[in-house]
């Protein structure tokens, strides 16, 4: 079936009060349209998700807010007996993201230094060594290339690598226990259940490597602080190092293609930001609010009967908060369209890409950093750069809650 035939028997909000979630999308470039028919028509989406359960979908900027800010809207009832799932494979208890706060705010300040706006700042240097590491061995090549392969994808995980203590030489591996644990369709239960088993074994290998050889890593910080000061359970240490292993790169990667996917797609704003190179700060600020990792966000579960948009979702009900649609609201980005990019957009720095409220993103600040590194770097050493296939050649990877470009061929 093509895209046109797809998109034309998907039902619409006005047809059919469940949706089957995810949405479709129709091409590597949009997010669902559907969202701009909810926000206008059902803010508040009954839907079937994956795991044959249903839920809700939240499409407006100030209710996707609202949920991921207010205590209401729980990530701990998720792991709760009977609790409605994403996906049929559930989530990993005793982590960040299954976690309210108190015991949520006092795990993340195991870690949290190290992602700091100061850590940053000292990491950029290395940052920008690895990028130009990568994009020496690049201009080598004889394009065109996948800018996924050459860089995309190697320059988080060799820092998200060095940051925690993992061995760069193991970074295939992460690929494959990366999708397994951000599948929704795309893995069955038994693949996912076989791949998280896998990554599990080898972090508590690596966990026994530094109880024998401590490091000055933040995954040696943290067997120090569950061997020597009790702050964090077995199940913790090992959760925790899965989380930072996987959102500390599988995110950025995906971005890092997207990004640059918009900047070539749009020569007119790319040949002002090489003239401009100061703006690159806000240039990436409307690159992350255009440019969404998935089509919704992580499952949240209500304590108790709430009222949203004038719609009630009873206690124990599954809630998404659409960031991608969020991100898209002309009421909260009225400058033009809020679906086209702009990459002097005033309102750009609102966006909730990183979340809000308790929850919001540990790794923003290394992940803008990484971005305008790279995509600053890239536009200086390659002014040629362009891509190598139709923009309509291009597919996301789907059926993962984080997706991004299968390939980015470019050449110069």
């Amino acid at each position: 079936m093509d895209t046109e035939q797809q998109a034309a028997t998907e039902p619409s909000a006005a047809d059919d009060p469940t949706l089957s979630y995810p949405f479709h999308r129709p091409s590597a470039v949009e997010i669902p349209p559907v969202y701009a028919e909810l926000r206008d028509q059902c803010p508040v989406a009954h839907v079937r998700l994956p795991s044959g359960d249903t839920g809700y979908v939240v499409s407006r900027y100030d209710d996707v807010r609202t949920v991921l800010a207010d205590g209401a809207y729980s990530r701990a009832a998720t792991v709760a007996p009977g609790a409605p799932q994403l996906s049929k494979t559930p989530p990993l208890a005793g982590g960040l993201f299954t976690m309210d706060p108190p015991e949520h705010t006092q795990l993340r300040k195991l870690v949290i230094r190290e992602f700091s706006n100061r850590r940053v700042q000292q990491l950029r240097p290395r940052i920008q060594e690895l990028t130009d590491g990568l994009l020496d061995s690049m201009e080598k090549l004889s394009g065109p290339v996948d800018l996924n392969t050459e860089l995309a994808f190697p320059l988080p995980v060799m820092v998200i690598c060095e940051l925690l203590g993992v061995p760069f030489e193991d970074r295939d591996r992460f690929r494959a226990w990366s999708d397994a644990f951000v599948s929704l369709t795309s893995h069955t239960e038994e693949e996912s259940a076989a791949q998280r088993a896998s990554m599990i074994a080898y972090l508590k290998e690596l966990i026994d490597r530094k109880r024998e050889e401590p490091t000055d890593d933040l995954i040696g910080a943290l067997v120090a602080a569950h061997d020597e000061d009790g702050k964090l359970t077995e199940q913790e240490l090992i959760t925790m190092c899965i989380i930072l292993l996987v959102a500390g790169h599988e995110t950025t990667v995906s971005m890092i293609g997207t990004c640059v996917l918009t900047l070539l797609r749009h020569p007119e704003h790319l040949a002002a930001l090489r003239e401009r190179p100061e703006m690159i700060e806000h240039a990436v600020e409307e690159l992350l609010r255009i440019n969404p990792i998935g089509d919704g966000g992580p499952l949240r579960v209500t304590l108790e009967d709430v009222e949203l948009a004038g719609t009630v979702i009873p206690k124990g009900s599954a809630v998404i908060a659409a960031i991608c649609s969020a991100n898209q609201d002309s009421d909260r980005f009225p400058e033009g369209q809020a679906s086209d990019f702009d990459p002097v957009r005033p309102s750009a720095g609102q966006h909730l890409a990183f979340g809000h409220g308790p929850h919001h993103c540990l790794g923003a600040a290394l992940a803008r950093a990484e971005l305008q590194i790279v995509i600053g770097t890239l536009l200086r050493r390659f002014p040629g750069l362009k891509l190598a296939e139709e923009v309509e050649e291009l597919r996301m990877t789907s059926g993962m809650m984080v997706h991004g470009l299968t390939r980015l061929p470019v050449t110069w």
